[in-house]
């Protein structure tokens, strides 16, 4: 399968740089996967495609402020850390650019409580490096650190809060959960109230969210891991929806993902580690009915993933359909149901 199948034309006015006021106003595209049919709502119509017995199953991550700026001790140089996950206590995987700047050994300094020394090298081309501070570290990282956006975002975020879910309350996530920035608490309670269930599961995004594909066949794409975790309460909850005949609707491919990798046999198991699940067309869905989901970057693994789910030629016809229809793309654009 080849990655140029994932590619389209999206024009540049199109990506939003700015979230939607209020978060349910976002337009939203729903397609039904066995038909193919395309219909055109807002966010806070989502509640009429819910039936009692479903279950809404959420990613709970919250988005920390990765971001941090320091100098080189040795040189001066500007260096700009981007940490992506917690490997143990204070050492953590992270992206520092320039890369030529961070041979193992050396030393960056952030402020006159926080610096970090450079360990290794990793085979995704970043680099493991322990962070030596004064303090608490999650104080220091909320001071210095910022809210890492994505490049194509290229305007300043009045309120950081609006990169976080209503519902984010575990920390360790380089990038928000985007499926989830739509929903207000008031939706959420509409949705509870018509009997619909509300689960949460974890999974801290990092590199293997949004790293590109480098492969002409996408087959040989490594994804890069990442952390998730299910609790007993979610376990058993989205199992009694499979048993009783209720849809498990993801909200958000690291949702899936998680959902996806924890289930073994038909049956979600409580467990926490790490996930390199890399889901594309042939892929044979275990746990996950239908999802919500934002609209995805030209050959990412995301739109491959939505493209196992819904179908790739139904995915590329609603792709088109929002495009003519002036739709928003990516983390802060509009928002797809698949069902």
């Amino acid at each position: 399968m080849l990655l140029s199948e994932f590619d389209y034309f999206l024009p540049e006015e199109l990506i939003a740089q700015h979230p939607c006021e209020p978060r349910d106003h976002s337009r939203l595209l729903v397609l039904e996967k066995n038909t193919g049919a395309i219909s055109h709502q807002h966010f806070f119509d989502l509640p009429q495609y819910l039936k009692a017995g479903d279950t809404l199953v959420f990613n709970d991550t919250k988005v920390i402020p990765a971001r941090l700026i320091g100098t080189k001790a040795e040189t001066g140089g500007k260096v700009e850390i981007f940490l992506l996950n917690n490997k143990s206590g204070n050492e953590w995987e992270a992206l520092v650019k320039p890369g030529k700047k961070a041979r193992p050994g050396a030393i960056i300094i952030f402020s006159d409580s926080l610096s970090c020394e450079i360990l290794e090298s990793t085979d995704f081309g970043g680099r493991v490096v322990r962070f030596i501070f004064k303090g608490i570290f999650e104080e220091i990282l909320d001071e210095l650190g910022q809210t890492p956006l994505p490049p194509y975002i290229t305007e300043q975020l009045a309120d950081k809060e609006r990169y976080q879910t209503v519902y984010a309350r575990e920390r360790g996530s380089a990038a928000a959960p985007t499926a989830g920035l739509h929903f207000t608490t008031e939706l959420m309670k509409r949705i509870e109230d018509l009997g619909v269930q509300l689960a949460f599961v974890t999974l801290h995004v990092g590199l293997g969210t949004f790293r590109p594909v480098n492969t002409d066949d996408i087959t040989n794409h490594v994804m890069h891991r990442e952390y998730y975790s299910v609790s007993t309460e979610a376990a058993q909850l989205i199992n009694n929806t499979k048993k009783q005949g209720g849809r498990i609707i993801a909200v958000g491919t690291t949702a899936i993902r998680t959902l996806e990798t924890a289930t073994v046999n038909g049956i979600l198991e409580a467990k926490s580690g790490w996930t390199e699940i890399f889901i594309y067309p042939g892929y044979n869905f275990k746990m996950v009915d239908a999802a919500v989901t934002n609209f995805h970057l030209p050959k990412s693994t995301l739109l491959m993933l939505i493209s196992a789910l819904a179908g790739k030629e139904n995915v590329f016809k609603a792709y088109k359909e929002a495009v003519d229809q002036r739709y928003k793309f990516f983390s802060f654009g509009d928002a797809m149901l698949i069902i």
